[in-house]
């Protein structure tokens, strides 16, 4: 769904007005409703994609590489939600990746991490277990000033790569 000022810097969807006044009556209504926190963009920033790096939505029979390189803000996370905006019910503890783990893991530059509702044997991982058809939201703290003067050519964004799934789709 568009609503305001929509964003895109590579298929990561933003909207500026969310958390601002010059958001619209829809957009307005619409955070309502999905209950989000609505920060100002100089104190965070949300990105969400729904869809692989060839244009297939996400989903949970299949698993991902998301990688990605440094984020231009102070700390960044990037979590999975189901279709209904809400974390997935299972009780894998692994729904989200972040800059501390990433740090943990000596990948702060240049990190990775599985998306798959089972764990993989090695590596960083995301539970996509119960998700059904998913996205990912992107959410950056504390951004820098010229990732909010210019998202698009700033963001550096973040790579879903399908990996395998486990029925065709």
């Amino acid at each position: 769904m568009r609503l305001g000022g929509v964003i895109d810097a590579d298929g990561w969807l933003s909207d500026w007005t969310v958390g601002s006044p010059s958001a619209n009556p829809w957009t307005r209504a619409y955070i309502a409703r999905r209950g989000l926190l609505a920060l100002t963009k100089e104190e965070a920033v949300y990105f969400t994609r729904a869809k692989d790096d060839t244009g297939k939505p996400l989903v949970e029979d299949c698993t991902y590489r998301v990688s990605g390189d440094a984020m231009p803000a102070l700390w960044w996370s990037v979590t999975l939600y189901d279709a209904t905006n809400y974390l997935p019910k299972n009780t894998d503890q692994a729904l989200s990746y972040d800059l501390t783990k990433a740090n943990d893991a000596g990948q702060a530059a240049h990190w990775s991490f599985i998306v798959a509702p089972e764990r993989p044997s090695e590596g960083n991982w995301v539970s996509s277990r119960s998700a059904g058809s998913f996205d990912l939201t992107l959410r950056l703290y504390k951004p820098d000033a010229a990732l909010i003067d210019n998202p698009e050519s700033v963001l550096p964004p973040p790579s879903i790569e399908r990996l395998s799934c486990r029925s065709q789709s």
